[in-house]
Formats: C-alpha cells, structure tokens, sequence
C-alpha cells in the first residue's frame, strides 16, 4: 500500500481567534509540530488550506486548496485527487491542530482499514475522524456525496464506505480549538522538557 498525507488546516479557526494552523506552541507553529511527527509516517505530505498559501511557505509542502468549501470533508477531497495524481492506494489525514500526532497512527489505521474501506481514530469514548485513512477508490463515492448536498461529516461518509474505527489508548489525541485547549498543550510540553 503506498500511502500519502495531509494535513487539514482548511478551517476558519474562529474558537482560536484566528489561523490554527499558525498558531505558536513551544516556539514553533502547531502545523509544523504536526508535519514533524507525522510527515516521517508517510510517502509523501501536503497541507490542505485555504487563503494565500504562501503563509505556509515555510513548510515546503504543497498546498492544496478546497474547491468547494464544505468542511474537512473538502480537503479529504482535495487530498484524495493529489494522492491519485501521486500514484497513492490511500491517504491519511490529519488536523493542523493536534501537534502529538502518535507515532504509531498510521500503522494502526492500516490494520483497521483492512478490505479497502475507510478507518477513522478512536481513543476510548472519544472519536477523532479528522484522523483518517481513506483509500483513493472512494475518491468518486466522496465526489458525488458533496455534490448530493448532504451535510458533510466525515464519520458520515466514512460509514456510508463501510468505515471501521482504529482504537487508541485514551488520551492519544489533544487539539488547540480554544487558547485554553493551547495553554494546557504548553504547560504538557513544558512537562516533558
């Protein structure tokens, strides 16, 4: 299986109060803690984001804008059509925002997705389907869901695909959508320092 990423950082960030992605944790942007840690679990990376990509130029990723802006749902899309363009069975997504991408998340998400079907993150009761791998085969299933104006949510889609979940241990996943979400991130690596 060869298998691409990208990171999702397509959201408008409004709970942050401005662009996530960009955000500082430790003196480095949260996109980059994420490309980081996950970059190495994968072929290939790119950044699905919208706006003026050179914001991101410092990465040195390809950034892939939303065609039509519905959701994460859009750059699985976008993600989708450059994994097949890169010769990729499947991508993997993952959010701009959790910086501790676990070392282990695409191993695990292989193993679930067993028979070609999608697999989304599970850590105990919480679901994380921003974490995902999708197999390029859904590329026109996902096509026609967004165009049949349904609501796009990736734990929808992923099931209507036969979706299975990848568990986790409790606690393998922590995102900044508020400052506080970003302070308690801070004072975690300020533990482990």
């Amino acid at each position: 299986m060869r298998i691409v990423g990208v990171i999702l950082a397509g959201g408008a960030g409004r709970r942050m109060g401005g662009d996530k992605a960009l955000t500082p944790l430790g003196g480095q942007p949260l996109v980059q803690w994420v490309a980081d840690s996950f970059g190495p679990q994968v072929e290939n990376l790119a950044l699905s984001a919208n706006g003026d990509a050179q914001r991101f130029a410092f990465l040195g990723l390809p950034v892939l804008a939303d065609a039509e802006v519905q959701g994460p749902l859009s750059g699985v899309l976008g993600g989708l059509h450059w994994a097949v363009a890169q010769g990729a069975t499947a991508l993997v997504t993952v959010p701009c925002d959790g910086p501790f991408v676990p070392p282990d998340l695409v191993p695990r998400l292989c193993l679930a997705a067993e028979g070609g079907h999608p697999a989304l993150a599970q850590s105990g009761e919480d679901v994380h389907p921003t974490y995902g791998l999708w197999p390029t085969a859904c590329l026109a299933a996902l096509e026609t869901f967004l165009r049949s104006g349904a609501v796009a949510r990736l734990r929808d889609f992923a099931q209507m695909q036969g979706g299975t979940w990848a568990t986790f241990p409790k606690g393998s996943f922590a995102n900044a959508n508020t400052p506080q979400d970003l302070a308690a991130l801070a004072a975690r690596l300020a533990k482990s320092t």
